[in-house]
């Protein structure tokens, strides 16, 4: 087994970053093409580049910095300590003892709907935050297979690695936009008058490339950041069954929270992505699965169910699980 967990671990590490390079070359080409489009110089490129990387990272600043405080506070969460909480703060103790990172704040947020999340910059601001839902539920296999998937997030800098797709992503979208402004408000500009003059070939070749890449790259880079952020589920999965070496308790929570019917009324699109699993239930308006933060939960299982060397759920189970996120 322990092979098997961390083949995936490794498979899980390059996929994240094989898909955030895909988002370098895709900003690359952007710039580049908007760049050449706007001034005929291949260097043009690179201020407009530089530019919306700087915008971006100020912008994601205040996200960093203060978004855990945020997210906690829009939750509802209440820090709890060994006395009002005894076993989720020995959980939380002794996993974060195994993966060899200080003691997170724990949270408890009073909700029916089991689920969890990790927020925090790195491992020194961590925070935890579990539902009374979760702590009601779960036994204490399923409760450590949790814990220790969110102390995964933790340990992996996935909010760090997250922000840094998101200011890549957020720096796509910012060009872009600029660019189609630029273009409705000034008729192509420069391209417009080298046209009326026989123009420059491959500049105009550059504008028309330019244009389409500015309305399919945000997209497109978005769909990349929602693949990251599953590749990051994976991980923390796989790295939760290397800290607790029971795949099953977390097969178990899995089945048992996706199949829970409670909702989580706290979580919004914004803070969903953090949680354990999709708090957001397909027969929700809120809901959309186009732009899913996480991968099906049948396949999590699946791959536990694998770390096993037990073959993926039967088909009664199936039916059970099928379509959840």
């Amino acid at each position: 087994m322990a092979g098997s967990f961390y083949d995936q671990i490794a498979a899980n590490r390059r996929n994240s970053f094989l898909l955030a390079l895909s988002v370098v070359g895709l900003l690359a080409v952007l710039g580049f093409a908007i760049g050449y489009a706007l001034t005929g110089d291949a260097s043009g490129a690179i201020g407009a580049v530089v530019l919306a990387i700087v915008v971006g990272t100020l912008a994601s600043l205040g996200s960093y910095f203060a978004g855990d405080r945020l997210v906690l506070t829009v939750s509802g969460a209440k820090e709890v300590d060994p006395t009002s909480a005894p076993q989720l703060m020995n959980v939380v103790q002794e996993l974060a003892i195994a993966a060899a990172i200080p003691m997170p704040k724990v949270y408890l947020i009073n909700d029916t709907a089991p689920n969890a999340f990790a927020t925090g910059r790195d491992p020194q601001h961590a925070s935890i935050a579990v539902t009374s839902g979760l702590l009601e539920k779960l036994d204490r296999e399923e409760l450590q297979g949790v814990i220790g998937h969110e102390l995964s997030h933790v340990r992996n800098f996935d909010i760090r690695f997250s922000l840094i797709v998101g200011v890549l992503v957020g720096s796509i979208a910012l060009i872009s936009d600029f660019f189609l402004r630029w273009t409705f408000w000034t008729g192509g500009g420069r391209r417009s008058r080298d046209s009326d003059r026989g123009g420059n070939a491959l500049q105009l070749v550059a504008f028309a490339i330019a244009i389409f890449l500015a309305i399919l790259a945000p997209i497109a880079a978005r769909l990349v950041q929602l693949a990251v952020s599953r590749q990051r589920e994976y991980l923390a999965d796989a790295s939760s069954v290397d800290l607790t070496r029971n795949p099953e308790g977390l097969e178990r929570a899995l089945a048992k929270i996706a199949t829970d019917q409670e909702v989580l009324e706290v979580a919004n699109r914004a803070t969903q992505h953090l949680y354990f699993t999709n708090p957001i239930r397909k027969f929700e308006e809120r809901s959309s699965n186009l732009w899913s933060t996480h991968p099906p939960i049948l396949d999590r299982i699946n791959r536990l169910r694998q770390l096993q060397g037990e073959g993926p759920v039967d088909s009664a189970e199936t039916q059970a699980l099928a379509g959840l996120d």
